[in-house]
């Protein structure tokens, strides 16, 4: 029988696949004791409710890393005393295996990367996300208001061409992008992902800005999230309080979040179809409209590209659409910080990464496409939106209106609130997983990284969840300032992640090709391979330079006057305030540990590697499998 269960590297850093009849064990949820289990029989369910709660141990013989771990001195070769740390297995079996050492500093401060390596490798967190959460997350993760409300800011600012080429150059970076991080989380499903992987990789003080710099990002996003579903209820009626739908959505996000990972995979599961319905639905509504078949609008075809125009404010408007885009494609990378989450990522992930292709090819070029088609660029709704969370001036809205009074606007609004939960959803687990992640790290306060019992990450889920609190401010009349500000923490955050992936993943090839490792020992290879993860980092950098400079010298039309320099400061760090963020982690790591770059032959790629029984066997197998497909299946699954 095939044995194809993920299988954890030893901490020795073992580098050979582990053949079947190996004395190492396969890693599954966390269980506990027969005396425990005996205990549960006795007690109530609001007992066994309360104790769900509780810490998970995770140590001794059955913990995580499988033997205790002992530290033991050794002496290099300039007789400097060193100390190193495994299983224990003795000092010369340690020094064999090749471990990393940490010098004795004597009790100067310095950052444990060894240990940091080890501890997001032997996480506790639940594995109960399957394939098809993985992919309808991969398909609709990012499917919010920076698709369907935030593109008509894009096109106001850009014209439509100038969002169809901004989206289509985004879309290409995303591919590479993803399937560099599709690579390194199926060999190192480890918690906190992009720090993690920054971290072990790049820089300790990057690895701990990255994280700070994810965490933010999405701690930022549940407040405007659940500001933007408040705004959309007054779609329907402006006079309610909006602090009621704040409380309701609030309340939903953190339930969902508190039935563990396996009740985001389902809640997410659920909106991404949803989500993908709606798009769907929207692309033929819009071919039917733009061809004239509805009674009150008659054939418009490419009229809009025409008069008022393709592009607006020239180069600078392209280059203002850029960065909206990256906000719309936030929240793809979440399949990757899923992976240490993930029942069977060798299977699950290639799919889920795979079908990224498909989402921007679908999902986004084409309803753009439409979108600019159909809504011309100085439409007075798009101009008079009072900021990206104002649904009434989505230009998917605004392109069904024209179709005449039907129900169909407010079923698009309907999507539109489907769709900032889920986002809202999502930014509680990806910064709750990060802030774990960070404390597991030594870069975060411990506390954060409490595990309970179902493999939740309480804490981290509780102090994220507090921070959607803010919302409440949706109701003063200062919320439009608020909502910008944060949002501004947000705008560049993912650029810096995916960068950081692309060069991390760069940098793993080195270190494989430096210990002479065959490609063929992964269990998954990006199809873009690391000329992809080039292109990936490349792009990012021009996003970020076009993004400055749009800043330092913003979009102006006939109507404004001079701006003071206070003004012009606002603007700048309104739309770059990532980059002082970002600076001040990695400085202030960098000046407190005195970190230096990880050099290629230093980097541990063995603890927390995923090899899978027979590996070599399972590949065998299923490429003979494949050699009896038709040439049409073998084309869609290499893409799907």
């Amino acid at each position: 029988m095939t044995l194809d269960r993920d299988i954890e590297m030893n901490r020795l850093g073992l580098t050979t696949s582990l053949a079947e009849g190996s004395s190492y064990t396969a890693r599954g949820p966390s269980r506990t004791s027969g005396a425990d289990r005996s205990r549960d029989v006795v007690k109530g369910t609001l007992g066994r409710w309360v104790d769900t709660f509780r810490r998970e141990d995770g140590t001794g013989k059955d913990g995580p890393g499988g033997s205790e771990d002992i530290e033991f001195r050794v002496t290099d070769a300039d007789a400097s005393p060193v100390s190193v740390r495994g299983p224990s297995f003795g000092a010369p079996a340690a020094s064999a295996a090749g471990v990393s050492v940490v010098r004795d500093h004597q009790g100067g401060r310095y950052y444990d990367l060894r240990s940091a390596n080890d501890k997001t490798a032997s996480s506790l967190l639940s594995r109960e996300l399957k394939g098809r959460h993985l992919q309808m997350i991969a398909i609709g993760g990012s499917i919010g208001t920076g698709l369907f409300v935030a593109s008509g800011k894009a096109l106001s600012e850009g014209g439509p061409a100038s969002v169809l080429l901004a989206y289509i150059f985004v879309g290409v970076m995303l591919f590479c992008t993803v399937q560099a991080l599709g690579e390194l989380a199926v060999i190192f499903p480890v918690a906190g992902s992009f720090s993690a992987f920054s971290t072990r990789f790049l820089d300790p003080s990057w690895g701990f800005a990255m994280g700070w710099n994810y965490a933010l990002q999405w701690v930022v996003v549940l407040p405007l999230e659940i500001i933007a579903g408040a705004a959309t209820i007054s779609y329907w009626n402006p006079d309610l309080n909006k602090a009621i739908f704040v409380t309701v959505f609030l309340i939903v996000i953190v339930v969902i979040n508190l039935f563990g990972v396996k009740g985001y995979g389902e809640a997410e599961f659920i909106f991404a179809i949803v989500k993908v319905t709606a798009v769907i639905g929207f692309i033929l509504l819009g071919i039917v409209i733009n061809i004239g078949g509805t009674p009150t609008g008659g054939y418009i075809g490419g009229k809009y590209w025409k008069d008022p125009g393709a592009f607006n404010n020239g180069f600078k408007g392209l280059c203002s659409v850029f960065v909206t885009a990256a906000f719309a494609f936030a929240g793809t990378e979440l399949v990757g910080l899923a992976a240490a989450e993930t029942a069977n990522p060798r299977k699950s992930l290639p799919t889920a990464i795979k079908q990224v292709f498909w989402r921007i090819t679908l999902f986004y070029i084409v309803a753009l496409t439409l979108v600019g088609l159909l809504v011309p660029y100085n439409d007075p709704r798009l101009l008079g939106a009072t900021s990206i969370a104002d649904s009434s001036a989505s230009p998917f809205v605004i392109a069904i209106e024209s179709a005449g009074a039907t129900i169909l606007p407010s079923v698009m609004n309907g999507v539109i609130l489907v769709s900032v939960i889920s986002v809202g959803n999502s930014s509680v687990f990806g910064s709750s997983r990060t802030l774990a992640a960070l404390a597991e790290q030594g870069q975060a306060p411990k506390i954060l990284a409490y595990v309970d019992r179902n493999g939740r990450p309480l804490v981290a889920i509780l102090v994220a969840s507090s921070v959607g609190l803010l919302a409440y401010l949706s109701d003063v009349k200062a919320q439009s300032v608020v909502f910008d500000w944060l949002l501004a923490i947000s705008g560049l955050s993912t650029i810096f992640t995916w960068a950081s992936t692309c060069l991390a993943h760069i940098r793993l090839r080195q270190a494989w090709s430096h210990r002479n490792r065959s490609l063929s020992d992964m269990a998954f290879r990006a199809q873009a391979g690391v000329v992809g993860s080039w292109i990936g980092l490349g792009i990012n950098v021009l996003i970020l330079i076009a993004q400055i400079w749009v800043a330092v010298s913003p979009i102006r039309d006939a109507t404004d006057g001079a701006r003071s320099a206070a003004d012009m400061a606002e603007n700048f760090f309104l739309q770059c305030m990532a980059v002082p963020v970002v600076l001040a982690f990695f400085v202030g790591h960098k000046l407190w540990y005195k970190t230096s770059p990880v050099r290629v032959e230093d980097m541990d790629i063995d603890t927390g590697r995923r090899d899978f029984g027979r590996l070599g066997i399972i590949k065998a197998q299923e490429e003979e499998e494949r050699q009896l497909w038709p040439r049409w299946k073998r084309i869609y699954r290499s893409l799907c």
